[in-house]
């Protein structure tokens, strides 16, 4: 990274109190597991993997994203838990075309319009809410899951804006929220 550049990633972060309920997931999983990692951002779903953009060009970022705001809200339903083995448990949410269509223009647009590529992990988009990342031992793991596997958890929320993220340095910290205008 050149010293002039900054990460960002987009994500739908959920409103209170349904963000402090997976803050409270992730401090038990810090507590209990020793996994810190989910720790160093909210409670989100990745629209866009994080990239990197010039820092006096912030502006610019911010006004280009402005132009996908074109969207109607719908409504993400969470439910329940799965995850990637061996090290990662999130939250899951129930299949949402609106989500799937939002984050493929969303990324059409990024592609086309800003030069962001790879905006979906190399698996795809599987849009979730991490609880328990990277840094949850292969050992712990088990554990965690055979807890956390058949544990219930139902909530939803209202989708009209996705978020600019950008990292200090150490964490993950919302930068920007762009409402949506139709």
């Amino acid at each position: 990274m050149k010293p002039n550049q900054r990460r960002y990633f987009l994500a739908l972060i959920p409103p209170e109190p349904l963000q402090s309920e997976v803050l409270q997931i992730k401090d038990y999983f810090l507590e209990k597991y020793d996994s810190k990692g989910a720790l160093r951002s909210p409670g989100h779903i990745t629209l866009h993997m994080p990239f990197l953009w010039r820092a006096d060009k912030e502006e610019k970022l911010k006004n280009l994203l402005v132009h996908a705001t074109k969207e109607s809200s719908f409504t993400i339903q969470l439910d329940g838990f799965d995850c990637f083995v061996p090290r990662s448990i999130f939250i899951k949410n129930k299949k949402s075309q609106e989500l799937i269509d939002f984050q493929k223009r969303l990324s059409n647009y990024t592609k086309r319009s800003m030069n962001l590529f790879n905006s979906t992990h190399n698996k795809g988009f599987h849009p979730h809410m991490t609880v328990a990342f990277r840094d949850l031992k292969k050992e712990k793991f088990n554990e965690a899951w055979s807890e956390f596997e058949s544990k219930s958890f139902q909530a939803d929320f209202k989708v009209d804006s996705f978020w600019l993220l950008k990292h200090d340095g150490k964490v993950w910290e919302p930068y920007h929220e762009f409402q949506f205008e139709a």
